[in-house]
């Protein structure tokens, strides 16, 4: 089975998509197999990759709701070794929809577990979550082996970690007891602003060694490969942001390789 990695914080502007794209893809380019799932109703993970809506019929509301298995749905990238399960359309009206299900929070975990699942050979499965805690963020908690926080170095945005992190104990206590915090990735790190310097020591004076190593700046470069539909490693390979989500990709693969399985 891959290593289910969810990429989750309630609060948004955080660069939570930004660092699901552009992980994946460097996971890719180290040669592992990955996959993308779009669990955003915004669908920002799946413009990013260059999938425009028509191709987006069926995707993640496919898997959770109508019970379609996953091999169905994946669809290739421009990335070698990345596919994606793309947000589709009537995502947007699952968390109202998905209410009435039996076993409503286990519905991604059943479906990812699956032995079709695993036949796919994926190394690792990041699900992009939405920027709040509902039936989609609780869904990707429940499937995943671990999550990772992406921590924008501002004072509100660590202030709001506090929350990620209540989520996170609750879901352990309720659903999956073997879930555990991969760890904190600062983002939109400048070095010229006293403040990321600030937030960045608190966050490793709270949480010592849960911080990643590896800082994403501020980078224009990211934010150009956006608007063109690219993962910064593509758009500018030599770009100070796509050599650190390398780094933080070689990084994230050395923890998991010294972290436990979960049992399935």
């Amino acid at each position: 089975m891959p290593h289910i990695l969810a990429v989750a914080n309630q609060k948004g502007g955080v660069g939570k998509t930004t660092t699901a794209i552009n992980l994946a893809t460097s996971l890719a380019a180290l040669g592992l197999k990955v996959l993308l799932a779009d669990l955003d109703p915004q669908g920002n993970a799946s413009t990013g990759l260059s999938v425009d809506y028509a191709a987006r019929s069926l995707g993640s509301y496919a898997l959770l709701a109508e019970d379609q298995p996953l091999a169905g749905l994946v669809q290739d990238t421009m990335v070698a070794n990345l596919s994606l399960l793309a947000a589709d359309n009537e995502l947007a009206g699952a968390e109202i929809e998905l209410v009435s299900y039996k076993r409503r929070e286990f519905l991604l975990r059943q479906a990812l577990s699956d032995e079709r699942t695993a036949s796919l050979g994926y190394d690792f499965v990041l699900l992009d979550c939405p920027p709040s805690l509902g039936l989609l963020t609780l869904n990707a908690l429940v499937a995943a082996d671990s999550v990772l926080v992406p921590l924008q170095c501002e004072f509100f945005a660590l202030e709001g970690v506090s929350h990620i992190m209540r989520t996170i104990d609750r879901v352990q206590k309720a659903f999956n007891p073997e879930l555990r915090l991969q760890g904190l990735v600062l983002t939109m790190f400048d070095r010229r602003n006293n403040l990321s310097e600030l937030v960045a020591d608190d966050a490793r004076g709270f949480f010592g060694d849960q911080v990643f190593d590896t800082l994403i700046p501020r980078n224009i470069r990211i934010s150009e490969a956006q608007s063109h539909g690219k993962p910064a490693l593509l758009y500018d390979p030599r770009s100070s942001g796509a050599l650190a989500y390398t780094r933080l990709a070689e990084e994230l693969v050395k923890r998991v390789r010294r972290s436990p399985r979960k049992q399935s």
